[in-house]
């Protein structure tokens, strides 16, 4: 690590030391908003699949559907507690916060994984999907924090979050108009 590098992550460090509230809650909606956008498109796109087949272990889609709202109210938490945890350890820039993001990620879904697993009837497919999807959830949530943290303009990040949102958001309508995913059904 060269002597500029050291200074910049001292600069960012001592960002976190002075950071306001209202900005840490809107760092924490943009990471929200990143999380969801990704969430969309690996449930709706790269996992969709996985739910077509009937299982015990899941809900009827219908419901899974007007329960969205739940799994939204879980991914607030994790962004509450991935915010908490890098500002108590001034985890700070893009990448250093996804590489917490990813860390935390493996963690918490690994361990929710292997307990499904231990007690549950989910297939080790879905179960494998969701922790590699959820932690690279988790790992993007990170970088925009991070990069909130360490004091990247907000308007940046917001139009770099809705930017990324409508990409994903094309890439999963494309997926199902070209019948790589299913569109769900309800």
């Amino acid at each position: 690590m060269s002597a500029r590098d050291l200074k910049d992550e001292a600069d960012e460090c001592e960002l976190v030391n002075h950071l306001s509230l209202p900005r840490v809650a809107l760092v924490g909606i943009a990471s929200l908003l990143a999380m969801i956008g990704f969430d969309f498109f690996l449930h709706a796109g790269l996992l969709a699949t996985l739910y077509l087949q009937p299982a015990p272990f899941l809900l009827p889609p219908a419901e899974a559907f007007r329960r969205i709202p739940l799994g939204y109210l879980s991914f607030s938490i994790l962004t509450v507690l991935l915010l908490w945890l890098m500002v108590r350890l001034k985890v700070t820039g893009w990448r250093r916060g996804a590489e917490f993001g990813l860390k935390l990620g493996a963690l918490v879904w690994g361990a929710l994984a292997l307990g499904l697993w231990s007690i549950s009837t989910a297939e080790a497919a879905l179960l494998a999907g969701w922790f590699a999807g959820q932690t690279v959830e988790l790992a993007i949530g990170g970088a925009v924090a991070g990069a909130g943290l360490g004091g990247q303009r907000l308007r940046t990040i917001f139009l770099r979050v809705i930017a990324f949102v409508l990409l994903l958001v094309v890439i999963t309508i494309g997926m199902q108009s070209a019948g790589l995913a299913p569109a769900a059904r309800l």
